[in-house]
């Protein structure tokens, strides 16, 4: 976790907090912490128009 924080530009503990049940992470926060974990975001429509 505290590699992740790192990589992510956040605090271990502000990290924690965020991605705890009780947390409401901005979208943000989660973009940053995907992208210390090389993972990406793909958005798809639910149904062609």
């Amino acid at each position: 976790m505290t590699k992740v924080a790192t990589d992510a530009g956040l605090g271990r503990e502000s990290l924690y907090k965020a991605l705890s049940p009780n947390g409401n992470p901005e979208l943000a926060t989660v973009l940053k912490v995907m992208q210390a974990l090389g993972l990406g975001l793909r958005v798809a429509a639910v149904k062609a128009r």
